[in-house]
């Protein structure tokens, strides 16, 4: 493991290792709100899942569901989480550059509040998300807009690793996106995400 990478999964080691679940043990509103889109047996990816409470939420609506992040620490409550709950999640310690892309095999990719990606890594983790994704398959992606910096209610300060709506379409054009929605909401979710916040939420299918 590289210092700069040591050093990172520390941070998010540190940030997990607090008393409860940092976002909450909820799934992510917008993604519980587009279950349509996700049925039993689908299989399912989760990268950075962080400690489980939308890979879970996936795992208890019948998906066989993969999920990964870079902190053990999470991992482990997101294992504790799923025991509570019942359920099984395939739940794995990797990074977006560790992790075994392998072509065409999800049913559907889902990326919540992943503006922790530099654009150099949001340029690699998006090709792989596209790649991994079989034909028919459908990704599920929110995260912070540009505006976020205006409401600091989380996500990073850096303007580069915010979306925009051009910047996800250019990124996404090998898919058909079906919804592409830029709005503010309240959030609510843990410590981690906490008040009126910008947000970009998109959906897209990948061809037959």
């Amino acid at each position: 493991m590289t210092a700069a990478k040591d050093k990172n999964r520390q941070i998010w080691d540190a940030r997990y290792g607090q008393p409860g679940y940092f976002y909450g043990t909820a799934p992510n509103a917008w993604l519980a709100s587009k279950e349509g889109y996700l049925k039993a047996g689908m299989r399912v990816l989760l990268p950075a899942d962080g400690e489980g409470r939308n890979s879970v939420w996936c795992a208890e609506r019948g998906m066989a569901v993969d999920a990964f992040e870079l902190s053990a620490v999470a991992v482990e409550k997101a294992k504790q989480l799923a025991a509570k709950r019942g359920v099984s999640v395939n739940h794995a310690v990797a990074d977006i550059g560790g992790w075994d892309w392998q072509p065409e095999v999800y049913d559907a990719v889902i990326l919540v509040f992943m503006n922790f990606a530099t654009p150099n890594m949001r340029r690699r983790l998006f090709a792989d998300c596209i790649k991994t994704l079989r034909p028919g398959g459908i990704l599920l992606l929110q995260g912070y807009s540009v505006r976020q910096l205006e409401y600091g209610t989380g996500g990073p300060s850096v303007p580069e690793q915010l979306y925009t709506e051009e910047m996800l379409a250019n990124a996404f054009a090998a898919l058909d996106i079906l919804e592409m929605t830029v709005y503010d909401t309240e959030l609510s979710e843990g410590q981690g995400h906490n008040g009126m916040s910008a947000v970009i939420s998109m959906v897209a299918r990948k061809p037959d």
